[in-house]
């Protein structure tokens, strides 16, 4: 009798581990190319703009320098096959030309703000989208240029 509230405390553990594992955003994006934070400073440079997909306040708080905030409202599961459709992503702030290039980024791992927002632009058309993956960790890990 005394194993059963082990079991049941290590089935909720496990049951922990694998939804905070599932929370992770995914490796790879059909059709965008993930890119470093050195790459996505080499197409910015390129006149590439970096959308913040974030909410306005983190936004504020610190961002990229010269990014642009197109906050992904998100209400879909954090899972690759979210549901778009209770989402909401302003494309029309988003460069005319469909053929430009775009990075998309947000707080890395757990956040899936810039992964929805580069499969909803990739969905819409959009040629040359880039996921910056590592988001704002790793842009101030590497101590490149903020705002």
């Amino acid at each position: 009798m005394k194993l059963l509230p082990f079991l049941a405390a290590a089935a909720l553990s496990v049951g922990f581990v694998a939804t905070s594992f599932a929370a992770i955003t995914p490796d790879k994006l059909d059709g965008v190319k993930v890119v470093t934070a050195e790459q996505a400073r080499d197409l910015q440079a390129k006149g590439a703009p970096m959308v913040d997909t974030r909410v306005p306040a983190e936004y504020a708080e610190k961002t990229v320098k010269g990014a642009v905030s197109v906050p992904y409202k998100e209400k879909s599961a954090k899972d690759a096959g979210f549901d778009r459709k209770v989402d909401s992503f302003d494309l029309g702030k988003l460069p005319a030309d469909k053929a430009a290039p775009v990075v998309m980024f947000c707080n890395a791992g757990e956040c899936w703000k810039s992964y929805k927002a580069a499969a909803v632009a990739r969905d819409a058309g959009y040629k040359q989208v880039y996921w910056f993956r590592g988001g704002m960790p790793e842009w101030s890990a590497k101590g490149l240029p903020t705002q």
